[in-house]
């Protein structure tokens, strides 16, 4: 069985991650979930926790086993997949600048670099058109970094423009390829 970590963020979108994780699960794939703390305001961790029956983490000063370093741990021992979906312009950015202030991008930063990376962005159509977050995505992809092309829809702000989450199934598409 594939273990996957996904990465939840503060996207308004962190709702698909639902389905998302449903999907995984659904494929035989064992997925642990990393939420930032914004990501978390949105959707419960406890709704990621029931899909998976695997504990959810956000925190990254919550160590309840002495013996682990869960930010380390979990991506050396636990992942054959590294997912961030949805990933904002935040966490984006980011981990193009090697940043590590909470618990996902301390993880990415722990992550060995033969795991597959792949994220995929959703946000308004003007900060994902921003030329920051467009060199920001060049970077990851010049790490070898899967971006998973966000879509053209109505997003929640109303705008109309490319920002959208991907759908579930070019998702986990690209995780089985990856």
């Amino acid at each position: 069985m594939k273990r996957v970590i996904l990465g939840v963020t503060g996207s308004i979108a962190a709702y698909k991650g639902a389905d998302v994780v449903s999907a995984l699960v659904k494929g035989d794939y064992d997925v642990s979930v990393v939420m930032t703390k914004a990501g978390a305001a949105l959707v419960s961790p406890l709704t990621f926790q029931a899909l998976t029956k695997n504990r959810v983490f956000s925190d990254v000063l919550q160590e309840d086993d002495p013996s682990q370093i869960i930010h380390v741990d979990l991506p050396q021992k636990h992942a054959d997949i590294l997912l961030i979906a949805p990933a904002s312009a935040n966490i984006i950015a980011k981990i193009a600048w090697g940043l590590a202030d909470d618990m996902l991008s301390s993880m990415v930063l722990a992550t060995p670099p033969s795991v597959p990376k792949l994220i995929a962005p959703a946000m308004n159509t003007l900060m994902y058109e921003n030329p920051a977050t467009q060199q920001n995505i060049e970077t990851l992809k010049s790490r070898g970094w899967v971006v998973i092309e966000p879509r053209e829809s109505r997003l929640a702000c109303g705008y109309v423009g490319k920002g959208a989450l991907a759908l579930v199934e070019t998702i986990v598409e690209a995780v089985k390829n990856a």
